[in-house]
């Protein structure tokens, strides 16, 4: 689903990983509540496959309910007219969102497109989806001279919607996330400072914080060989040994 027709391409990030992960602990949740009402504990599983395929879930049932599969995501039929990722002044990129008829006309006043809010073909939400074939190439061309962050300008004031196209490197410096705490900070195996993201929930409007920093080579030795069953005398056997260190 995710490519273009039979170019199916990997997903950007690890999403079968992380959901089947996320998967796990909510069974885990659902045992624990069931123990506190039954007093029974449950075997949980969570499975990568059966993950993938719950996420496609939806073009599954679509097929059901209209003998048609779906298409891959850039050659779907969309469900709004403009909902796009537009290339725009120095090859900057932006995704911007027009999905109702009062949006249509907002948006049109804001870039002189009177011609096209007039035009009877563009009525409808529906009617503009049927005319993108047309009607895209003409916005993204009437679009192009702008710079990303005078779109962005225009379309917060009017309440549109739109999202700057970052890279993973570029969230560092994210304001909203600068704004909001969502990134901690981290002492990596070398020494250096990063921040990393943190769940995104809050408890009692707080994020969970950073538990621990990633581990230096040797760090918690002498911890997991106590853990293992070692005495300090047998740990210390180990180091002049240089068998652990």
């Amino acid at each position: 689903m995710t490519g273009r027709a039979g170019d199916p391409l990997r997903a950007g990030s690890s999403v079968n990983d992380i959901m089947g992960g996320m998967f796990g602990a909510i069974g885990v949740m659902a045992a624990l509540a069931q123990r506190e009402r039954t007093g029974r504990g449950s075997a949980v599983q969570s499975s990568l496959f059966e993950n993938n395929v719950f996420l496609v879930g939806q073009h599954m049932l679509q097929f059901a309910v209209t003998g048609q599969p779906a298409a891959p995501m850039p050659s779907r039929v969309a469900a709004w007219a403009i909902y796009d990722v537009f290339t725009v002044q120095d090859g900057e990129q932006i995704f911007l969102a027009v999905v109702s008829d009062k949006q249509w006309a907002l948006f049109c006043h804001a870039f002189d497109l009177g011609e096209l809010l007039a035009d009877p073909r563009l009525a409808s939400n529906q009617d503009r989806v049927l005319a993108r074939d047309w009607l895209m190439p003409r916005l993204r061309s009437h679009l192009a001279p702008f710079s990303a962050a005078q779109l962005a300008a225009r379309f917060e004031a009017r309440g549109l919607a739109f999202a700057p196209i970052t890279r993973p490197d570029e969230l560092l410096d994210d304001p909203h996330l600068q704004a909001t705490g969502g990134l901690a900070p981290i002492v990596l195996d070398d020494g250096r400072p990063a921040r990393v993201p943190l769940l995104p929930f809050t408890l009692d409007g707080k994020q969970p914080g950073l538990r621990l920093n990633p581990p230096r080579v040797g760090e918690h030795t002498d911890a997991l060989l106590r853990a293992a069953g070692y005495s300090q005398c047998e740990i210390q056997d180990l180091r002049q040994r240089a068998i652990a260190r």
